[in-house]
């Protein structure tokens, strides 16, 4: 039986809605298929979803893009916002859930490089009553595209960083697919604009207490190399360790 903490009673409310926040950059070339393979991804029964798309003041097509989307696919329910200033994914997120008002919150990245036939696994954890919070990892089994090798161990140092911080034994810190009962969300303020949401979020749901029931499932990965639109640099890696040193001992 899982123990019932006063004042916490949302730990085993049914999730009836899913609300999936997809921070959107230049990705005019990915997104409306994305968002197609959001829609039909397989829900358990009983779930209906909420798709919050947030354009972080995109340059390319993007904005054309995502105001065709509530035409193509009726009856899902969506919410998309265009931000007048490029902030960065963590002021995406930021945005994107305040929007939200399901029982559970999901992230999905705009650029295919994560597969929304993901879901059911990512949510079953909570749905079983056992997790507050799901961590994806790329890293414990499933399939995934082979390209950088010093990426790899990037992710894997700041991981290892970030779990002597946090005092978490994940394998993926740095995962797109993070899956949260929303009303940890709501006690939680993001101050990172960019990248270093995932080292924020992390120790930020280590400290709360009473003590967060976190699972990791694995998760297939389709990465894509900079010649196909990857962003993320050597530099936002330097980021991250000084925010994992931040919000571990400043914040």
């Amino acid at each position: 039986m899982t123990q019932q903490v006063p004042g916490e009673e949302w730990r085993n409310a049914p999730v009836r809605k899913l609300s999936i926040v997809i921070p959107v950059y230049n990705e005019e070339a990915t997104v409306q298929t994305l968002v197609d393979l959001v829609v039909k991804a397989k829900l358990p029964e009983g779930i209906s979803r909420q798709i919050i798309c947030v354009n972080d003041c995109s340059t390319d097509g993007t904005a054309v893009k995502l105001d065709e989307l509530p035409v193509k696919h009726p009856g899902v329910e969506f919410k998309i916002v265009h931000k007048p200033v490029n902030q960065g994914k963590g002021a995406a997120l930021r945005d994107g859930f305040k929007e939200a008002d399901g029982d559970v919150v999901l992230i999905q990245d705009a650029d295919l490089e994560y597969d929304p036939a993901d879901y059911p696994r990512l949510l079953q954890p909570i749905l079983d009553g056992k997790a507050d919070v799901v961590y994806g990892s790329r890293f414990i089994g499933e399939p995934h595209r082979v390209l950088y090798f010093w990426h790899t161990m990037g992710n894997k140092f700041l991981t290892a960083l970030s779990n002597m911080c946090t005092n978490l034994n994940l394998t993926d810190m740095e995962v797109c697919y993070k899956v949260f009962r929303t009303p940890i969300l709501k006690r939680i303020t993001i101050k990172c604009n960019r990248f270093g949401f995932e080292p924020e979020i992390t120790a930020k749901i280590a400290k709360m207490r009473p003590r967060l029931r976190i699972y990791e499932v694995g998760v297939a990965y389709y990465g894509r190399s900079y010649e196909e639109g990857k962003k993320i640099t050597w530099r936002d890696g330097v980021k991250a360790i000084l925010a994992i040193i931040r919000f571990r001992f400043f914040d």
